[in-house]
């Protein structure tokens, strides 16, 4: 029994429980995956780690930047660059009009989301297969791997709109309104197929550039000098990520790997970097819900349920990490509100972890 449960252990799902948690509410954190962050997300392999999902941190609203400024004092996040350079589709290259600071963990980024977790109950590993309300009038969430049940007063869903949608459709007929499912239903994600390649050390000079953003490429959309995150790397490192339109040809694959070299080789020919296609090593990792195409105007989707039901995430207002920030905290104003009415810490949020 608890008062809240969250299910997913992304940024939205953190913000919130950490909110209602310093209120004095009892909270558990749900996660399917065995790590924290969603798509901030960092992998180890190799003797070394990459970031292969969200890739930087962009500040430019007042909840981000305050955050990396308590991020960059605690020596967490630091400067990683200003220049993300743009490939247009005629091949030529383009600095940046505006230089804007981008900042990267250099012990990878799902650091920031470690940062988020203290004190916090979170079960990972742990995938919510159903949930029901009780006759004692609280929800009951099954979890797959276990059979076990949580049994919460309040639930918040910070996971995509997709995911929510499954778990929460064998309610409609009796719980959840026309609306409520339509709006959910409408909030489509572009998928993403992310490459981490490392090389050898070679006398191949690097290139100029630490990041680029592909401009209309079919095929790729990011590259980055991963490795030049780090200090003291010990091999070069890259990112690649994937474009849309390439990734949903490609989502269902059982070969992730030729993916991957092929995703390489156009960016070897693309940039004219021949010895990219041949790294010393590579991972793939598909991404179903990447980047949200058409998010809801509203910081969260409420559910007009006799008990607290609430959804978040980047695909409520967009803007993505931030984005995903403000709706956890949204969420958990919209719980406080059909429960017990305590005092948040909202914008002194930062106090708890100073």
């Amino acid at each position: 029994m608890t008062d809240v449960a969250v299910i997913g252990a992304g940024m939205a799902g953190l913000v919130c429980a950490q909110q209602l948690s310093q209120a004095g509410y009892s909270v558990i954190v749900v996660e399917k995956s065995r790590g924290l962050g969603g798509r901030v997300a960092t992998r180890r392999l190799h003797g070394t780690w990459a970031d292969h999902g969200a890739c930087y941190l962009k500040p430019q609203g007042e909840l981000l930047g305050r955050f990396v400024e308590l991020l960059a004092d605690r020596h967490l996040v630091e400067v990683w660059t200003d220049k993300v350079y743009q490939l247009s589709a005629d091949g030529s290259l383009h600095e940046p009009e505006n230089m804007i600071p981008r900042y990267v963990a250099p012990g990878g980024m799902s650091a920031i989301a470690k940062f988020l977790a203290p004190g916090l109950e979170v079960l990972l590993n742990q995938r919510v297969i159903n949930i029901y309300p009780t006759p004692d009038n609280s929800w009951c969430l099954t979890m797959e791997s276990s059979n076990e049940e949580l049994i919460a007063q309040a639930v918040v869903l910070a996971i995509p709109a997709p995911q929510a949608l499954m778990l929460l459709e064998p309610l409609g007929k009796s719980l959840l309104d026309k609306e409520f499912l339509e709006q959910m239903s409408s909030v489509e994600f572009y998928p993403c197929i992310t490459a981490i390649a490392g090389y050898q050390t070679t006398d191949q000079p690097p290139p100029h550039w630490k990041a680029l953003n592909f401009v209309d490429h079919a095929v790729l959309g990011w590259i980055g000098l991963d490795s030049s995150k780090r200090h003291n790397p010990q091999q070069p490192v890259f990112v690649v990520q994937s474009s849309a339109q390439f990734a949903q040809l490609h989502l269902e694959s059982s070969d992730l790997q030729a993916v991957g070299q092929e995703m390489l080789q156009y960016a070897a020919q693309t940039l004219t970097l021949p010895w990219l296609e041949k790294p010393d090593w590579m991972q793939v990792h598909r991404w179903r819900y990447a980047f949200p195409q058409n998010p809801l105007k509203e910081a969260v989707l409420l559910a007009n349920t006799p008990l607290p039901l609430v959804c978040c995430g980047d695909w409520c207002g967009g803007n993505l990490v931030e984005g995903a920030m403000l709706s956890g905290m949204a969420a958990s104003v919209a719980i406080n509100n059909q429960l017990r009415q305590l005092l948040l810490p909202n914008m002194n949020f930062f106090n708890v972890f100073t």
